[in-house]
């Protein structure tokens, strides 16, 4: 009874993910197919490249775009790789320009019947260059209140790939919901220097429980086993890890891709300009992200306050702080 209550749970909230982003589809549906292509940095196995590519791979299905991409391409062939796609007729490019802010902006500046729609830590530029974040530092604020009542050595750990602020975003979320609840917690950070190594992430995360870190919050892939490893718990980044680790992740930070794709699908087949900031329909209160966890693993008390915090979010009462810089 109790594993179907966990995952009639996860569908709800799985579903209220998919109900939100497809708000959306009739407007991207009401055209024509759009070539869309996709520049993936990392392989697509990697968790944020892939949120992007099932989203793509499931508008292709339903017929609202024609999807091609690649994947693992490094910063220095990525401007090359955005050119040949808009010589091929791409209509939209979706990607990552972290590593090429610049160089990214001056190839969309030449083509400008192309539209781009980046994760980027920069702004907009002109009116084909649009920006996304990813901002599930909502779900990343509510698993710190869970982890921070559930720490018995007082210490949580994060792993991360770089300092940038997306990143510095989602791990101060989660070392703010771990003090709103237990502000005598100590919480340490450790950056692997790149988005996809998980042997690298794993020894960050080992080194981090010889530290005395009981929970760890996973920003990168590998950190979750590290956790098993040593038989503590953990909390997963942008898709539910849980299924993987039963036994470890116990909470995740979701974040959906589909509404911000769907709102750029929209404006490419209105003709509108797509340079601008996408990132909020990745929000929570706009059904973008969220979180999920298993019920039960937190005492009774946490669970209750944070699923009363998720609701001031939702509502719009509460945000949690946007903080930017480099964790201490």
């Amino acid at each position: 009874m109790i594993d179907k209550l966990l995952i009639s749970r996860r569908g709800v909230l799985a579903s209220g993910l998919a109900l939100s982003a497809s708000a959306f589809i009739p407007s991207a549906r009401a055209a024509a197919a759009v070539k869309v292509a996709g520049i993936h940095g990392s392989p697509v196995e990697n968790a944020w490249n892939s949120v992007l590519h099932k989203a793509l791979q499931d508008a292709a299905a339903e017929g609202a775009i024609e999807y091609v991409f690649s994947e693992g391409v490094s910063g220095t062939d990525y401007p090359r790789a955005m050119r040949e796609y808009a010589e091929q007729g791409a209509k939209l490019i979706i990607g990552e320009t972290f590593p090429v802010e610049k160089q990214a902006r001056e190839v969309a500046a030449d083509y400008p019947e192309t539209a781009f729609v980046m994760g980027s830590s920069g702004k907009e530029a002109g009116d084909n260059f649009g920006v996304f974040g990813t901002w599930n530092f909502d779900g990343a604020y509510l698993a710190g209140m869970l982890a921070g009542k559930m720490t018995k050595s007082n210490v949580v750990g994060s792993v991360g790939a770089m300092p940038i602020p997306e990143v510095n975003m989602l791990i101060n979320a989660f070392g703010a919901g771990v003090k709103a609840v237990n502000p005598d917690a100590k919480h340490l950070v450790t950056f692997i220097g790149t988005f996809f190594d998980p042997p690298k992430a794993r020894e960050a995360g080992l080194a981090q429980i010889d530290a005395g870190a009981d929970i760890l919050f996973g920003e990168r892939i590998g950190t979750a086993d590290a956790a098993k490893e040593r038989g503590i718990k953990s909390v997963g980044s942008l898709i539910d890890y849980t299924p993987r680790y039963p036994d470890t992740v116990f909470a995740n930070a979701l974040w959906n891709f589909r509404p911000i794709l769907n709102a750029a699908l929209a404006d490419v087949a209105a003709g509108k300009p797509t340079g601008r900031d996408y990132t909020a329909y990745g929000l929570m209160k706009e059904g973008g992200s969220d979180i999920v966890f298993v019920k039960g693993v937190a005492p009774a008390e946490a669970e209750a306050a944070m699923e009363a915090k998720r609701a001031e979010i939702k509502a719009g009462t509460f945000e949690v702080p946007r903080i930017m810089d480099e964790p201490k």
